[in-house]
């Protein structure tokens, strides 16, 4: 039950049904997205391991950045920046009513202030496209490769219905329909949500590959386009999905405005400005830690100065704190140096 909760479709006992009444049953998709991102910033800041500074990568040496390929970073940069303005903007209105009303532009923001901190990093690292299936890929590779703390190091594999999730070790248990207070209830959470987002995944990518006769696949009997899968058709699938990540749960807040789904989210009970919350803080966290490898990649003199040259907007904002907090601290002075004379 808990696995499809999400998407509306509930086993719910008779004895279930006498104790929640009509209006809570309403909310429970609403309630299972917020426990979702709730449970990982639970795990991101209960976590020891969620910084950078012992990872490999920020000891790589990096290749100079030319001045067009720095221009888009900067780009990017400043769409993350100028998306999570945005998203903190409603957060810190703090009236629920509006928060509600929000979500239809919240929910996109949140992703997509990701999505382009993740697409500065990708850059600095050669990876120059605008493809989202494709970006989404490397930074699964990127995730499964260790480039990323071991807070959110964790991730799904495997075939159609036989899910592997990895480096998140209490994942197996059952979660339930309350906010995590504990990591095994967190982790449950996760799990469940690397699980059943990898299953839309693989049913969005089933789904483009039976609709091109070119890559159908068929019927080793008719030569009919396949109607019903079985496990070895799944598995010619699996490759296309890549692994699936922190990023990809993210990348389920591309809630369209139109579609019914968001109706339910803004007519259910639920705590919004906890899920506002939980969704800055996640966003908070990931786009430091983006801004972290691009800043060694530029030399961090120089991203500091771009950071001093950011829109009125942007000045002394949470673009210079995170500078300050987490970006300066972990480089020498050497380091800081670097990027002096671009």
């Amino acid at each position: 039950m808990r696995e499809r909760a999400e998407e509306n479709v509930f086993q719910i006992n008779q004895q279930e049904q006498n104790e929640l009444d009509k209006d809570w049953q309403k909310s429970i998709p609403a309630q299972v997205f917020l426990n979702y991102f709730f449970a990982i910033n639970y795990h991101l800041k209960s976590s020891e391991n969620n910084g950078v500074e012992q990872l490999a990568i920020l000891r790589e040496a990096q290749s100079e950045i030319d001045n067009k390929d720095l221009d888009i970073v900067k780009k990017h940069l400043l769409n993350s920046w100028s998306t999570e303005y945005a998203l903190r903007a409603t957060a810190e209105l703090g009236d629920e009513a509006y928060m509600r009303n929000a979500l239809h532009w919240t929910f996109p923001q949140a992703y997509y202030a990701v999505f382009a901190g993740l697409q500065a990093y990708l850059h600095t690292r050669g990876i120059k496209t605008n493809n989202e299936d494709w970006i989404l890929r490397e930074a699964g590779r990127l995730v499964v490769k260790n480039a990323y703390p071991k807070a959110i190091g964790f991730y799904a594999s495997g075939h159609y219905d036989d899910f592997n999730v990895h480096r998140l070790p209490l994942a197996h248990y059952k979660p339930g329909l309350q906010i995590a207070g504990k990591e095994l209830e967190a982790q449950a959470q996760i799990g469940q949500f690397l699980r059943t987002t990898r299953r839309q995944k693989a049913k969005a990518v089933r789904q483009q590959v039976q609709a091109n006769p070119a890559t159908a696949i068929r019927s080793t009997k008719t030569g009919d386009i396949l109607q019903k899968f079985g496990p070895q058709h799944w598995q010619q699938l699996t490759w296309r999905i890549g692994y699936t990540t922190l990023f990809d749960l993210m990348a389920r807040l591309r809630i369209s405005s139109s579609h019914r789904e968001i109706d339910r989210f803004v007519q259910a009970e639920i705590d919004f400005k906890l899920f506002h919350e939980s969704l800055l803080e996640i966003v908070s966290y990931l786009n430091g830690i983006h801004e972290t490898y691009v800043a060694q990649a530029m030399g961090v003199q120089q991203y500091e100065a771009f950071v001093k040259e950011l829109p009125k907007y942007l000045q002394n904002s949470f673009v210079a704190a995170r500078l300050q907090e987490r970006i300066k601290p972990l480089f020498g002075e050497e380091d800081y140096q670097l990027g002096q004379a671009a």
